[in-house]
């Protein structure tokens, strides 16, 4: 569900238990056993080094200008970047050329090269390519919206530069100029209220952080292949994933690329995104979108993934399957109708159910994860925390700057942003802005943040955009769709505190991570910018040529626009949606799973997983999910034991390299036979 914003950390428990502390005598909190292992897994360093040179800037400037276009590229094609597969390739290629160089990477190079190679795979102007599309989408069309999208997001429908798909036209310059501002304030925003709650959760409360050493040991890892240790298990794991993964992505992605540039129409051994069933499964399962997508490296993320969270999916999949033919003949679902296929159907489903439904859900797990942190308090002995005096006494070398100055980061860029959107939305509340930035964003961070570190688990509270633009509307007399693509400062810095843990558990120096900020912003955006032109200009975004966008993006729009309609006048589709018993039965079901699953001891992730099955997005990866997640719990781990457990990623992230690769020759093959035949630009 597009409005739905729930995160389930990979590595998560598969197993919750409850502990008692022997000094209170009563259950602390629900801890796994398995946590309480990865808890354990490294000790922070006393060493800390910077890690950038010139090796640093190469990467960047390899990453930003040749894993790039791939990714934008399977993006569009199969729903699904290089992933992990750019920092694996990036880290190998530059370790082969080291040891040519009779010379080694240190372990807090390869990090920033990591970290780098992440930040460049961002490509902040694919987003431009999205909104040239819903100024020109059906679905804007039909919702009567077209009118209302501002022209600082994307030109008119008339604009000459959509005919001649073009983003080097004056009509593009705001959106781009716009685009490059807030990227700018989001680079220094990182460094704000993040790094204050990472100081305060983590030196001063010494929270441990579950899943900050998963992350870490992956790039020390990665650290081994530096040194003569070619008969390392990651390298025979990482080689037989990019083997299977080249095997797959030559009939899954370059078959079809290479085909369509030869032949009227494009050879499909493996329907891409799915195979539609619903046609066949309506009589017997109406109001039930049916299909599956044969993608393999859904089967290797259901072996990463945690277990239960993926059951939970599967549970929730098959209460749905069972409840929609039920809600259909008691005229709940009473949208949908015969001929519909899945994208229509879901889009039917959620506007006559799941969308009120699942803001329930959404709700029940905010009030679950805010339980946790309440509960969190002061369970901690004193022995174990530090004091407020290590704000301003970080550990030596570790590259801290003054808390002042995170404070004063955090101060800039709020102000930033609501000057900004009071800039492009002078008719809305400038009060709302504030609250958005000092207030909620805040209270929303430290929660989620204390979460991380003690869970690993990230909490958001559905809707709370949403419902302050409609309250604006209603209260305030504000009308228009333009606060909905305005940069609001409401953020979730908690995550961030997760980041700068890993940061500290490899022993890089944060100076290092600022650094290679400064090098990578520039790469990312010309690099973004050029190759988006590039590939809008091969062929129409969205079209047969790219078969994700082409299948998935009607959906998206629907679900975003039908929102946007909740601060027009009139009789808004949204409220026409929005049904406040189902968002009580949700919030209820949600509350009351969740409180039986703990009081019998059962894994609370099949809470978690639930609300993604219930979610009515398209179903069609769950089953291969569930495949895998059952090949890896029942099959590898006997087989292969808790080495398993480090075995998974390394086995996916070879999976994706190999995909990867695949998508970047199949765009180097397009690119190349295409330009031969016009002009790119």
């Amino acid at each position: 569900m597009g409005f739905l914003v729930i995160r389930v950390i990979w590595y998560c428990p598969t197993k919750l238990r409850g502990t008692r502390n022997p000094k209170h005598g009563t259950r602390d909190m629900y801890e796994d056993k398995e946590l309480q292992e990865y808890r354990d897994l490294l000790k922070t360093p006393d060493h800390f080094e910077e890690g950038f040179d010139w090796k640093t800037i190469v990467g960047s400037i390899f990453i930003g200008f040749l894993m790039m276009p791939g990714s934008m590229y399977l993006q569009l094609v199969i729903g699904t970047g290089i992933g992990p597969a750019a920092r694996w390739v990036t880290i190998i290629l530059f370790a082969e050329l080291a040891k040519r160089s009779y010379t080694e990477l240190k372990q807090q190079e390869i990090f920033l090269l990591y970290y780098m190679a992440g930040a460049a795979l961002a490509t902040p102007f694919q987003g431009l390519l999205w909104n040239q599309y819903l100024v020109q989408s059906d679905a804007a069309r039909m919702l009567g919206l077209v009118e209302f999208i501002p022209t600082w997001v994307a030109p008119a429908p008339d604009s000459s530069s959509l005919v001649e798909r073009t983003f080097f036209h004056r009509d593009w310059l705001i959106p781009i100029l716009l685009l490059i501002g807030t990227q700018i304030i989001q680079r220094i925003d990182q460094f704000g209220l993040g790094y204050v709650f990472y100081r305060i959760t983590s030196d001063v409360e010494k929270l441990p952080f579950p899943m900050a050493p998963v992350a870490a040991l992956g790039t020390m890892a990665l650290a081994e292949s530096t040194e003569d240790k070619t008969k390392s298990w990651k390298w025979r794991i990482f080689s037989i994933g990019g083997v299977i993964g080249l095997a797959f992505g030559g009939i899954y992605v370059l078959l079809p690329t290479v085909s369509g540039l030869f032949l009227m129409e494009p050879i499909r051994l493996i329907p891409i995104p799915w195979v539609e069933l619903t046609g066949y499964t309506e009589e017997l399962l109406p109001a039930v979108a049916t299909g599956i997508q044969l993608d393999l490296g859904l089967v290797f993320i259901g072996m990463v993934l945690p277990f239960w969270a993926v059951i939970g999916g599967l549970i929730g999949l098959i209460i749905t399957i069972v409840a929609n033919p039920f809600l259909y003949h008691h005229g709940i679902l009473n949208r949908w109708h015969l001929g519909m296929g899945s994208v229509d159907t879901v889009f039917a489903n959620n506007f006559d159910f799941y969308l009120s439904f699942g803001i329930g859900l959404g709700l029940a797990i905010a009030l679950i994860g805010i339980w946790h942190v309440i509960r969190s308090f002061g369970k901690s002995s004193a022995g174990q925390r530090g004091s407020f005096k290590d704000l301003f006494r970080p550990p030596p070398g570790r590259g801290d700057f003054n808390f002042w100055i995170a404070v004063g980061i955090y101060v800039f860029s709020t102000i930033s942003y609501v000057l900004l959107c009071v800039w492009l939305v002078p008719n809305f509340p400038w009060q709302f802005f504030l609250a958005y930035g000092f207030i909620y964003t805040p209270i929303v961070s430290y929660i989620t943040a204390r979460m991380e570190g003690i869970a690993g688990q990230f909490v958001s509270l559905p809707l709370v955009r949403e419902a302050s633009f409609i309250a604006g509307a209603k209260y305030f007399g504000y009308q228009g769709i333009e606060i909905w693509y305005a940069p609001i400062p409401i953020h979730n810095y908690g995550e961030a505190t997760v980041k700068f843990r890993e940061i500290e558990l490899t022993g890089t120096s944060i100076r290092g991570i600022i650094k290679s900020e400064i090098v990578v912003f520039p790469v990312v955006m010309t690099a973004s910018l050029l190759f988006s032109q590039f590939i809008w200009r091969l062929a129409p975004i969205p079209s047969s040529a790219y078969p994700f966008a082409q299948e998935l993006w009607h959906l998206q729009a629907l679900n975003s626009l039908l929102m946007q309609t909740s601060t027009l006048e009139g009789n808004s589709l949204f409220y026409q949606a929005l049904n406040w018993i189902y968002v009580l039965a949700g919030m209820g079901l949600g509350v009351v799973t969740y409180a039986i699953l703990m009081i019998l001891g059962l894994p609370i992730l099949l809470v978690y997983g639930m609300v993604r099955g219930l979610g009515q997005s398209t179903p069609h990866g769950l089953i291969l999910e569930v495949v895998g997640a059952l090949l890896g719990r029942f099959f590898f781990l006997k087989r292969y034991g808790t080495m398993w457990r480090q075995y998974a990623p390394v086995l996916l992230a070879g999976f994706s390299c190999g995909m990867g690769l695949t998508g970047m020759f199949a765009m180097g093959v397009t690119l190349i036979l295409k330009s031969l035949g016009r002009l790119a630009y």
